[in-house]
């Protein structure tokens, strides 16, 4: 008998023991796997996978960085579905942060914790940007006010990061599936931005006639200030070009630039400043236009014309037309009532989509732009940012440009030269205009300033050229109102307004040349939308309706068979004497 109790509490103690040790493993598996864990991502775009600059730029921040997120509420699908891609982004960003990273998915209606006022208000207030949208409910069709934006906080600094820029005046699905593409970008380079130490400083180029008036007002004030720390060199008396300075922007020069400022802005490069170019060859203004109604546009002899051929472009003295264009508004009659008709020489650029800087971009408005050529250089990778339509135009200067010409419609057979360039990007490592040509003046200015002279650049560099110094400038209201960068001040306020984005292509230039935590990568990705095989559905409907439906049942069924025979044959180990 006492054998028998004896082989029974051993059988027992058996069956107990496996059971504990089960929960000693299970245990300590789970609670390191709350510290440590990962996934597989089997995407082709790796969708779910952060870039290496993100990476290591949550890894080391220093102090916590709080995110709100106003897309709670009763949207339309797409935005809900931007909302939640939006939210999982930031978790994917805090398991990396970890406390640094505090984030908040907020409804606009809420109230700001301890006050009367409304989230909505308070960006607002901010200029933060909404969106207008018409949802559809039970009782018919309201009106909602949609904030696409990240509003983070650091140190009591606070940055909007739009995460929806709408680029087309009806919102599309497709605008969505960009947004979602640039969801990591956006927010790391939200943090990035906010999170440094000290702002870059970016030099604003003056000597040369640039603008200085209320039309630098975007560029200086909302576009560049709030993310640069924005400084005038003025190249006719300054000895030399700081190299402090990460960027260089030279925009719509009208006097002619000495070969000592040359030489300046050569060695600037050559030492690995960045600049970016926005040049009109032509002189040719809306302002003469109407007061007379027509002017003749001709070439501004600004002598850089050598300085960008050694680069590797060549901006031509001609000016380009193209059916895809902006209004303005014409007195067709002659008895005072005006007519919003096209206006050629206010292209509508397109981009190739090929790059960080115009990925996803939409259209950017033009003012009176010319041509670009490409040029064999030595080492030179170029790439076209911005071009016209596939109906564009070429014609010569001096050009007689008339209000008169509106009056009838444009011969589209004229408009056959497509995919004009406009804006380059060049890359690589350059040469010197004055290597082999320094003469013993310009060297000797150099060395008085303690500047050694330098044939070829010390790394490789970026510069930005772009036939049209009016694409980051802004336009006036009537009433002396600086309006937003791109926006045609006809148009303004119009059912023609339409959201041009030059103020996103200024700062996504700037943030692709000098951005030191190396975002490209995120700024790449691609969210391919693939169609469903309709043939394929058809076919295979029921077999996949039974492998998700009918196989979750079977394998509950299976293990709750495994289960009891299981349980039955340790019971009947226990009885067997």
């Amino acid at each position: 008998m006492s054998s028998l109790q004896s082989n029974h509490k051993k059988k027992g103690f058996s069956a107990s023991a496996w059971f504990i040790l089960m929960l000693v493993l299970m245990v300590p598996i789970n609670i390191i796997a709350s510290f440590f864990h990962s996934r597989l991502d089997l995407t082709n775009e790796k969708r779910f996978t952060l870039s290496k600059g993100t990476t290591k730029l949550l890894k080391h921040l220093d102090s916590t960085v709080t995110v709100d997120v106003f897309l709670k509420g009763n949207y339309p699908s797409g935005f809900r579905k931007l909302g939640v891609s939006t939210e999982d982004m930031l978790r994917e960003f805090k398991e990396l942060a970890g406390t640094q990273l505090v984030y908040h998915i907020i409804s606009p209606e809420e109230l700001v914790e301890g006050t009367q006022v409304t989230y909505a208000d308070s960006l607002d207030a901010m200029g933060v940007p909404s969106i207008n949208l018409t949802a559809q409910v039970k009782g018919g069709q309201q009106q909602q006010r949609l904030f696409p934006v990240a509003l983070m906080h650091y140190n009591n600094r606070i940055l909007p990061v739009e995460i929806f820029k709408g680029k087309t005046p009806q919102l599309n699905y497709k605008e969505i599936i960009g947004a979602e593409a640039l969801l990591e970008y956006q927010l790391a380079n939200g943090i990035a931005k906010i999170t440094e130490k000290k702002k870059a400083a970016v030099a604003y180029a003056t000597g040369n006639g640039e603008p200085m008036d209320e039309r630098v007002y975007d560029l200086a004030e909302q576009t560049i200030g709030p993310a640069y720390d924005l400084q005038l060199v003025d190249l006719a008396t300054q000895p030399f070009i700081a190299p402090e300075f990460k960027a260089l922007i030279i925009v719509k020069p009208t006097l002619k630039f000495s070969d000592y400022e040359k030489l300046k802005l050569d060695q600037y490069i050559m030492n690995g400043g960045k600049v970016l170019f926005f040049i009109d060859k032509l002189n040719a203004e809306m302002d003469s236009l109407q007061v007379k109604n027509e002017v003749v546009a001709y070439e501004r002899d600004l002598e850089l014309n050598d300085l960008l051929f050694k680069y590797g472009v060549r901006v031509n003295p001609s000016l380009l037309m193209d059916l895809q264009c902006d209004y303005l508004p014409f007195d067709v009659s002659g008895n005072g009532q005006f007519e919003f008709l096209p206006w050629n020489y206010f292209p509508v650029l397109e981009s190739p989509n090929n790059h960080p800087i115009n990925k996803n971009l939409g259209y950017v408005a033009g003012r009176f732009v010319n041509p670009i050529d490409t040029i064999e250089a030595e080492g030179i990778k170029k790439t076209i940012l911005l071009w016209s339509s596939t109906n564009a135009r070429i014609i010569s200067s001096p050009a007689l440009i008339s209000g008169r010409e509106n009056v009838t419609a444009p011969e589209n057979e004229k408009f056959k030269t497509p995919h004009v360039p406009v804006a380059v990007l060049l890359e690589g490592k350059f040469f010197s205009l004055y290597r082999n040509r320094l003469t013993q003046a310009l060297n000797d200015s150099l060395q008085q300033y303690g500047m050694e002279f330098l044939p070829e650049a010390i790394q490789r560099n970026q510069l930005l050229v772009a036939s049209d110094g009016d694409l980051v400038l802004n336009a006036v209201a009537k009433g002396g109102q600086p309006l937003p960068m791109g926006m045609n001040p006809f148009t303004y306020g119009s059912q023609r307004q339409f959201p041009f984005v030059n103020r996103e292509f200024l700062l996504n230039a700037l943030d692709h040349m000098i951005n030191e935590h190396d975002l490209s990568e995120a700024k790449n990705k691609d969210y391919i939308v693939r169609l469903l095989d309709k043939k394929k559905i058809e076919e295979e409907q029921m077999q996949w309706q039974l492998i998700n439906i009918a196989m979750p049942i079977v394998l509950v069924i299976l293990f709750a068979l495994l289960f009891q025979w299981i349980r039955s044959r340790s019971y009947a180990q226990r009885r067997q004497p």
